[in-house]
């Protein structure tokens, strides 16, 4: 079967980070790009990378950070296609080091935006996380920044043809920073640590989100922000899936943390469509309605009046069966 990112040459920033891993692992092995280069800044993960891939004349490792615009004009020559993966992601770091999020997390997407205009890139998707919706620590409120400079990226192109999206989703089974690890640490010592019994979380694997966002890529129009329909967990379900026998400790919401995950507010649903296997945030814009562009998608409607997509609210739950599952996968 064809691919859409077949002979594309396809760029990804945090190329080395959890997602960009897999995500250039499935492109290299089921979409027969024509080059895909991995820009992250550490030199050390990329060359353990490249080991681990082997001889690949399609792949083409770049060191650099997304705060420097130059080098992404560099990066992205020639390049058809943008995946912006490369952010600081860890809320208590981002609280104690908060410009340099900023410097990353919102510096660095608009460096990203510009060099794509620049160099005539065709399509860039940018990651987000559930944070950045009505965000409570600073890392959330960079994503939500950056999810804006992306969708009115779209407006900012004037004439030229690139088109920006944004993927949102929930916590990644076994990314970095995942409580999975932790939780598997801790079993040996008999005690896993909860801050709250009532937790609840969304929850989607590495595979699930690499293969979601090259099928928006693919779909999108320019503008949207793309959210997967996925399940949620219990927490303290997933304590038990992993550690049966270890004794659960309540120790109380940290600075930062909410009890539930929200991927849409109520005010966003307003110009939410429900489509097959995902929602669709079209913009609230003069520009989004000029565009002429395609605002539909095959069976898509808009949600119910007062619906939020919030991890405690999902009509989706894992069971401590499920989640065993997908830890041990």
């Amino acid at each position: 079967m064809s691919s859409f990112l077949q002979g594309k040459a396809v760029l990804i920033t945090g190329g080395t980070g959890s997602f960009g891993r897999r995500f250039v692992r499935t492109v290299l092995a089921e979409h027969d790009p024509r080059r895909v280069v991995i820009f992250s800044r550490d030199e050390l993960k990329q060359y353990e990378f490249q080991q681990e891939l082997g001889a690949d004349s399609r792949v083409r490792f770049f060191i650099g950070d997304v705060r420097d615009r130059d080098r992404l004009l560099r990066a992205f020559d020639q390049v058809e296609i943008v995946v912006h993966a490369a952010a600081l992601k860890q809320v208590p770091a981002a609280e104690y080091n908060p410009f340099e999020a900023v410097k990353t997390n919102i510096y660095g997407a608009q460096n990203v935006i510009d060099a794509a205009l620049d160099r005539g890139v065709s399509r860039v998707i940018a990651l987000s996380t559930d944070k950045a919706s009505s965000p409570i620590n600073l890392y959330g409120a960079t994503k939500l920044v950056s999810d804006k400079l992306f969708v009115n990226a779209n407006a900012y192109a004037g004439s030229h043809e690139t088109r920006f999206c944004v993927v949102r989703y929930g916590n990644v089974v076994g990314s970095r920073g995942s409580v999975v690890p932790l939780f598997r640490k801790l079993a040996a010592s008999g005690r896993i640590p909860i801050t709250d019994e009532r937790m609840t979380r969304f929850w989607i694997t590495l595979d699930q989100g690499v293969r979601f966002v090259i099928d928006m890529l693919e779909r999108m129009h320019g503008g949207e922000l793309f959210v997967p329909q996925i399940p949620s967990m219990r927490v303290v379900d997933l304590a038990r899936a992993i550690a049966p026998d270890a004794k659960i400790e309540m120790t109380g919401i940290r600075p930062g943390e909410k009890l539930h995950e929200e991927m849409i507010s109520v005010d966003d649903a307003r110009r939410t469509l429900a489509a097959d296997g995902f929602y669709v945030v079209q913009p609230d814009a003069e520009w989004w309605a000029q565009s002429g562009r395609p605002k539909g998608w095959d069976g898509a409607a808009p949600v119910p009046e007062g619906f939020r997509y919030t991890s405690d609210t999902n009509n989706q739950w894992l069971t401590i069966d499920q989640l065993r599952a997908m830890v041990d996968a």
